[in-house]
């Protein structure tokens, strides 16, 4: 449940209760119906600007609190779908990735047609962006491809979902600067995840890994470092025309690479040999032991 309808039935008696002193005063003092409504309209603008000022002044915890408020008092106001999509926003910035995230999902749930439907996907991409850059990272340098790169992958699948359903949004061409980067994380990711299969022994996993970013992070830097990955664990494996192919491909496109002898051969890796290996590490394809 989301942090505003959670106090939506208080809020919503207490706008009736608003309404019926309005109604009896207007009895008393012979207003009109028109200058209730304005009374009730010039309300919700000043609830609105109060929480502007908030966001202006960077005061989020405060901004997402007149918001909530907004949006309980006036459900069906002129500013309530603008209240639900800067809320998203406050969220965000104030550093409360899940709940910024629940209310992203539920603007795009509750106005699929609306407007400014492409900020709210760009917004679910920015989070799970910066998801990832906590306290910690601030103060201990560590090379983001060792990060765990579910933030990434999120991050990723949201700014792709933007781009196409909406090419033309002026957020597209900031979300397709930050998918490169992505992709190249998380092409370095697997890499790192690679070279580990290899120390372990593991092979098959190590050959997989090299093939998954051959095949989907076309361009990225670690495309080379994935050929030569598999290479290492096809000769290992014993699998000569599979490593023959990486290698191929290898040398026609990457002919300077550090695996790369002068003549274009594969240099000889310091892997873990099928002989210091334990009989756990082979069963289980060098996952365990």
């Amino acid at each position: 449940m989301s942090p505003i309808s959670s106090t939506y039935p208080f809020m919503l008696h207490s706008r009736f209760l608003t309404t019926a002193a309005l109604c009896i005063s207007l009895a008393i003092a012979g207003c009109s119906k028109d200058e209730v409504e304005d009374n009730l309209e010039a309300t919700e603008q000043a609830a609105y600007n109060s929480a502007q000022s908030s966001l202006r002044a960077g005061n989020y915890q405060g901004a997402i609190q007149k918001l909530q408020l907004l949006e309980s008092r006036f459900p069906f106001g002129r500013y309530a779908e603008q209240a639900q999509l800067e809320i998203i926003f406050a969220y965000f910035k104030s550093a409360q990735p899940e709940a910024a995230r629940a209310a992203a999902d539920r603007f795009v749930r509750l106005h699929p047609m609306h407007p400014n439907l492409d900020y709210a996907y760009y917004l679910k991409g920015m989070i799970s962006f910066e998801q990832d850059k906590n306290f910690l990272s601030s103060f201990i340098p560590m090379d983001p491809s060792k990060r765990d790169p579910g933030a990434a992958r999120q991050s990723f699948d949201d700014f792709s979902q933007l781009i196409r359903r909406f090419p033309n949004s002026e957020y597209a061409p900031d979300a397709q600067q930050r998918m490169k980067y992505l992709r190249n994380l998380l092409g370095a990711a697997e890499v790192n995840v690679a070279r580990y299969y290899i120390k372990r022994g593991a092979y098959v996993a190590a050959a997989n890994r090299g093939r998954w970013v051959f095949e989907n992070y076309q361009g990225a830097p670690s495309v080379p470092d994935a050929l030569a990955i598999m290479v290492e664990a096809y000769k290992l494996l014993d699998m000569d025309d599979q490593a023959d192919q990486a290698l191929t491909v290898l040398n026609s496109n990457y002919p300077n690479h550090d695996s790369l002898d002068e003549n274009g051969n594969f240099r000889k890796t310091k892997s873990i040999k099928e002989t210091e290996r334990g009989w756990l590490n082979i069963i289980t394809f060098g996952l365990i032991g």
